[in-house]
């Protein structure tokens, strides 16, 4: 009414008749004790009351609006099931919290259920619509799936600190020849543990055997027995005092890792979930990721030591 100046176009532009309207502003001058408009000459205008009251109601309306939104965000959130993600074993620690970080941006209400499944399951899962997205060391070439680089970080070699190599500040792979390798098993990712063992031979270092670890933490209680050296990043054996993390020299060995998703997802957070993991570690401004999310706990997922507590207010399931 305050727009139009006129009960007529007024009631038309709000689907309703005149005499309701007029009511209702009538009701509204009287719980105030004044007149909002000046009905006196040809033409409604707005008194000086009236006039004062307009940005007050818009304001009132913005924030009515603002928070029917948010109550229908929050009815869709818990009516929405939990993002399936699925992890292979040795998924660095740093993705994890970036993507509980980016996610908590895109969807502060929502749930994500993280699950350590085999590269080669993970495919199958998603193929016949039990994971909604994908974390593999290896892209994907499937018509049917989608495949985003979200991050990348450097190996080096993990070492007994009491090995002679433990001194020199940097080893090449030919000199680690005598030593078993620590690895993760194949069956979690064949492409990736292939190419690691094919660049190992590039370099001049075929080990005699390969020592399958299931997560970080037996790779390095491996290597702290003696039993082999291990490849990993650099935070992942932040967490052993008994071993060393040296740099490869030469030609850098880049661990990678990709999401993957259906091309047709059904999950209404599926697309945007590499761009999040993606965008949450250029934030943070390196390849292992800080994570400032709100204060929230997350618990114990074998192979992830080092996620921390300041992941953000996600409500994180996990099935190993």
């Amino acid at each position: 009414m305050a727009d139009a100046l006129h009960f007529g176009r007024a009631a038309e532009e709000l689907g309703m008749a005149q005499p309701p309207l007029s009511q209702s502003i009538r009701r509204l001058e009287r719980e105030l004790a004044v007149e909002l408009f000046d009905r006196s000459g040809r033409r409604v205008s707005l008194t000086a009351a009236g006039q004062a009251l307009v940005p007050e109601a818009r304001a009132m309306l913005a924030v009515d609006r603002r928070l029917r939104a948010r109550m229908a965000e929050v009815r869709a959130a818990a009516a929405r099931p939990p993002l399936r993600v699925g992890l292979v074993p040795e998924t660095p620690a740093s993705v994890v919290r970036e993507l509980l970080v980016g996610l908590t941006e895109q969807a502060p209400d929502g749930e994500v259920d993280l699950r350590e499944i085999p590269g080669a399951e993970q495919l199958r899962m998603l193929l016949d619509g039990r994971l909604d997205v994908g974390l593999l060391r290896h892209p994907v070439a499937d018509p049917e799936l989608r495949t985003v680089p979200v991050a990348e970080e450097r190996l080096g070699v993990v070492l007994p600190r009491l090995s002679g190599l433990a001194r020199q500040p940097q080893v090449a792979l030919g000199e680690l020849a005598g030593h078993d390798l620590v690895l993760f098993p194949r069956r979690t990712s064949p492409e990736w543990h292939d190419e690691v063992l094919a660049r190992c031979g590039q370099g001049g270092y075929v080990p005699e055997r390969v020592r399958a670890a299931e997560n970080a933490e037996v790779l390095l209680a491996l290597v702290v027995a003696g039993r082999g050296v291990g490849l990993l990043a650099e935070e992942a054996a932040r967490h052993e005092p008994r071993v060393v993390w040296r740099r490869l020299s030469g030609e850098p060995l880049q661990g990678r890792v990709f999401a993957v998703r259906p091309t047709r997802s059904a999950h209404p957070l599926a697309a945007r979930f590499a761009e999040a993991v993606a965008r949450a570690r250029s934030d943070s401004g390196s390849g292992s990721g800080s994570g400032s999310g709100r204060p929230g706990t997350v618990g114990n997922l074998p192979g992830l030591a080092g996620i921390g507590d300041s992941t953000g207010p996600w409500a994180v399931v996990y099935d190993a």
